[in-house]
């Protein structure tokens, strides 16, 4: 018969696993080869003897990042903050995304204002391959932490930094926009934009976009 203490142990270990959303199978304490892009991007993507530069924006033909999938074991933090309709939508592309591409996933949410910096710091300390970005209040914090770790590679995905360094990539279209509040809310901002289609191409946009070392750029999907 199996003793009390053993049964709490191993009680506390499922509720860890549950909480974390990591099995056994899914330890990232251990090294892992740098991932790479499975397939490659498609005609119009950018144009490759002219890539953008720092800053730059491009808008991507529909579909041409439908072909590139990240190598196993991508290791992504979702970082995210609100429950508003746009935030919503943008979690659960991350998340459907993330199932569909076999993805080792970790989300960190963000409980007040006072809690974003740390946030973003606690997303660091997993050392992922990949921390994403979903909700606006999360974009000024970012803006502060993110020079300051330029071997961490960042997606923002329907929002976008005023001044991003090369590590910071992001999705963006007209209805989106947001780059801070110093800057306040675009005039074309609508909440309705955020739909799951668009919101799945952003994700997938923007991997495909860091997988290919095309970082530290604004993609605009109005297209999409």
């Amino acid at each position: 018969m199996l003793r009390p203490s053993f049964l709490a142990v191993a009680a506390l270990a499922a509720a860890v696993a549950m909480v974390t959303g990591c099995g056994a199978g899914d330890d990232w304490s251990k090294p892992h080869p740098r991932p790479s892009a499975v397939g490659t991007l498609g005609p119009g993507f950018v144009d490759r003897s002219d890539p953008p530069g720092p800053e730059a924006t491009a808008t991507p033909e529909p579909g041409s990042w439908a072909g590139v999938s990240p190598s196993e074991g991508f290791r992504v933090v979702l970082l995210t903050t609100g429950a508003d309709r746009p935030t919503t939508a943008l979690v659960t592309a991350v998340r459907d995304w993330a199932a569909e591409e076999h993805v080792s996933l970790r989300t960190v949410t963000a409980g007040s204002a006072s809690d974003l910096v740390p946030a973003v710091t606690r997303a660091m300390d997993m050392h992922p391959d990949l921390i994403v970005s979903a909700g606006n209040d999360l974009i000024d914090p970012l803006a502060t932490v993110t020079p300051n770790h330029l071997s961490q590679q960042f997606l923002v995905v329907g929002a976008e930094l005023a001044e991003p360094t090369s590590n910071v990539t992001a999705v963006d279209w007209s209805g989106a926009s947001f780059r801070g509040e110093g800057l306040g809310m675009s005039s074309t901002y609508d909440a309705a934009s955020f739909t799951p289609e668009r919101c799945a191409a952003s994700i997938r946009a923007g991997v495909a976009a860091v997988l290919n070392d095309l970082t530290g750029i604004v993609l605009w999907l109005d297209k999409a």
